[in-house]
């Protein structure tokens, strides 16, 4: 929590293990004997966020069996974007692809893809095979340049490049889930 709060406060390359350790009030030595630098830091906060995310996901879906697919689509998008402009540190961290500034790895994107391949094979009952697999990456690859577009235009996200990913995803989608 200290370590996503600093990370709005003063942006990650002014992130120091000595000033999460302050802000979490414990000894230096208790936050090396967990993460050895800044990075691993960010990386457990990143971890840390996906699984929150797969959470938030799941219950949402559980709320709702109705809708089908695009119901589906909008509960992931709309708990990436609830994240986006709530969690702590999520800007700069999200799932781990944004550390250091500006690095674009793919890893963190496959495994946003792969959990919601596991996670909505079973909602829309399909066989989360390698197809689904590199559709489901497709669509997380496009869906996260695109909020990053809509943040870069508008720091609360802009909603006409929302609306647009959304329609892009529900044309991608439907080639495929429909």
């Amino acid at each position: 929590d200290a370590c996503a709060d600093l990370l709005d406060e003063v942006g990650y390359d002014a992130l120091s293990t000595r000033a999460v350790a302050q802000r979490a009030g414990v000894p230096i030595g208790s936050v090396y004997r967990f993460f050895g630098n800044k990075r691993e830091m960010a990386d457990a906060l990143a971890q840390r966020n996906l699984e929150r995310y797969v959470e938030r996901v799941t219950e949402r879906l559980a709320e709702s069996r109705t809708g089908g697919w695009r119901a589906a689509m909008d509960a992931v998008l709309d708990e990436y974007l609830a994240m986006k402009r709530t969690a702590p540190g999520f800007s700069l961290v999200d799932f781990g692809n944004q550390i250091p500034v500006g690095s674009r790895h793919g890893e963190p994107n496959t495994r946003v893809a792969d959990r919601l391949t596991e996670l909505l094979a079973g909602h829309l009952a399909r066989t989360p095979d390698a197809g689904l697999r590199r559709v489901f990456l497709v669509a997380v690859e496009a869906a996260d340049t695109l909020v990053q577009l809509a943040f870069r235009v508008d720091p609360q996200g802009d909603e006409a490049v929302i609306a647009e990913t959304r329609d892009l995803l529900r044309a991608y989608l439907g080639r495929v889930l429909d």
